[in-house]
């Protein structure tokens, strides 16, 4: 009933935790496939059931001998999802540093990629970013796995029923005033309630697709500095730097993205540089609080460095040795 099996067996694995019906599914079909794990859960304090869902994570961990993590996260005062997500995925990472994690497990399923590929259709997007989530996603350090991602949740309801098995609801997956909650209840639920398995089928393709579609390229690094050769297609250029932003817990925006179709050169969120010149991608802090040499800046300004990138390479005497031999 999962997927990728194989990865699972002889590695050390984190279950992204929360006692609701999706990650308890799992939390049991881990179980009953011998795969050993440990479970990690955040406590966002909103709900007065986040106790009891904690408590529960203890309960489980004592009984099957497992290591329990759990993070109280400060209150989050505005666009609580973004904020969420960064809190949840910072401190799984941080556990996975620790302790040498090689796989992180989300209980992602089928109406969770359907509502994405939804979304982003309504917003606008390609091929491949329809495609959504994938069931095996490399990390900088980790591999990120989704075992039920070809799963609907009432399947994994169904699981747990004929199992006698414990679990919540949070009752916040039902709060409209969430983009994603409309997306779900209104039109992912109600197609894979009729269309279930020509869903799953299309997925199937599209995956087999996709693979097609795109050219992966090996990003190499050097300090801080991150860069790769251009494949020759802005488009899977982009899918590369969205991928990389993806492994340090960022997602750019939209504008971001736009901004990458139509320049060479685009700072993103304020804190990093984006270049894509002489064949190659680079990505890097971007810094503008440093003090260049006059020796420097004539070597930089000889290489067409662009300006914005200058400020790292001032940092970094190994990066300024690096495009000297690149772009020599």
């Amino acid at each position: 009933m999962i997927q990728n099996k194989k990865l699972l067996e002889n590695t050390k694995n984190l279950l992204a935790f929360s006692a609701g019906v999706d990650s308890t599914a799992l939390f049991f079909l881990l179980l009953e496939n011998n795969i050993t794990f440990d479970i990690a859960i955040v406590n966002y304090g909103v709900r007065k059931e986040s106790q009891e869902e904690v408590a529960y994570a203890k309960e489980l961990a004592l009984k099957y001998n497992l290591e329990c993590f759990i993070c109280d996260a400060k209150p989050i005062e505005a666009n609580f999802e973004a904020k969420a997500r960064e809190i949840r995925y910072n401190f799984f990472e941080e556990l996975i540093q620790k302790y040498t994690y090689e796989n992180l497990l989300t209980a992602h399923h089928l109406g969770d990629r359907l509502e994405w590929m939804l979304m982003q259709f309504c917003r606008g997007a390609g091929c491949v970013e329809l495609s959504g989530m994938k069931a095996i996603d490399e990390r900088e350090s980790y591999r990120l796995l989704r075992p039920l991602l070809h799963l609907d949740k009432q399947e994994l309801l169904e699981y747990l029923h004929r199992r006698e098995k414990r679990y919540f609801i949070d009752k916040s997956n039902s709060d409209m005033k969430y983009k994603r909650n409309e997306f779900r209840l209104c039109y992912a639920q109600p197609l894979l309630k009729k269309y279930l398995s020509g869903i799953k089928k299309s997925f199937q393709y599209i995956d087999e697709d996709v693979k097609s579609l795109t050219n992966d390229a090996k990003i190499y690094h050097l300090n801080k500095l991150s860069y790769f050769q251009t494949t020759g297609s802005c488009l899977n250029d982009i899918r590369i730097i969205d991928r990389y932003f993806k492994s340090k817990n960022k997602l750019i925006t939209a504008n971001e993205r736009k901004q990458l179709k139509e320049q060479k050169s685009v700072i993103i969120s304020r804190r990093f540089i984006v270049n894509q010149e002489h064949g190659y991608v680079f990505i890097a802090p971007f810094i503008t609080d440093i003090k260049i040499s006059k020796k420097l800046k004539e070597k930089l300004r000889l290489l067409k460095i662009e300006p914005k990138l200058r400020g790292y390479l001032a940092s970094d005497e190994e990066a300024v040795e690096l495009f000297s031999l690149l772009l020599q």
